[in-house]
């Protein structure tokens, strides 16, 4: 299997704008570029989604709201438009993305506001007491786990937060103990 090297934002416009123009096949084009056909078309619905500049490549991922993401998906299951077209209307850059709201949808899951809206996050820990592990976890609850939201107002990392919540959630308070370091109890110096 031959590695495939990435597409520049500015290659993919003009690729689409010359199957758009009749200029090319989707097919050939994506022979031409040494790409799948189903990128191919992956760029076209994004195209058409969100105009040139969705192809192009930016720093921080696109933000949906939890509004967004039930019309769309709602309008999917009841049959008003295929995922492409759905896209089209509600400016979503991928189907894969669409159909990972159906599946979350259909499984009873929340479908929330994406989680960070292309603002940054701490990626860098510092050191907390066991209170105030306990304190960020009841907000980040209080606040329907939004990670990103409670690792900016603590100040403290997004996989922090996750951790310290999954943590509380599967083994209660106890487990938001710091325990590093400390000897296991029965063991004896060899």
């Amino acid at each position: 299997m031959s590695h495939k090297a990435k597409i520049a934002g500015p290659e993919k416009v003009t690729a689409i704008e010359k199957y758009l123009r009749g200029e090319d096949s989707l097919k050939h084009l994506a022979r031409t570029l040494d790409v799948a056909f189903s990128s191919m078309k992956q760029w076209l619905q994004t195209y058409q989604s969100l105009g040139p500049n969705g192809l192009l490549s930016t720093s921080k991922n696109i933000s949906y709201s939890a509004e967004l993401k039930k019309s769309a998906v709602e309008d999917y299951l009841a049959g008003v438009a295929s995922h492409m077209e759905i896209c089209k209307r509600y400016g979503i850059k991928s189907t894969r993305q669409l159909r990972n709201w159906i599946l979350k949808y259909n499984g009873h899951e929340k479908l929330k506001s994406s989680e960070t809206g292309g603002t940054p996050i701490m990626t860098k820990g510092r050191a907390t007491s066991f209170e105030e592990r306990i304190e960020i976890v009841k907000f980040c609850l209080e606040h329907q786990h939004n990670h990103a939201q409670t690792a900016k107002e603590f100040q403290v990392s997004y996989q922090q937060v996750y951790s310290w919540t999954n943590k509380y959630i599967k083994f209660g308070v106890d487990a938001l103990q710091d325990k590093r370091g400390k000897r296991k109890s029965g063991k004896r110096d060899v």
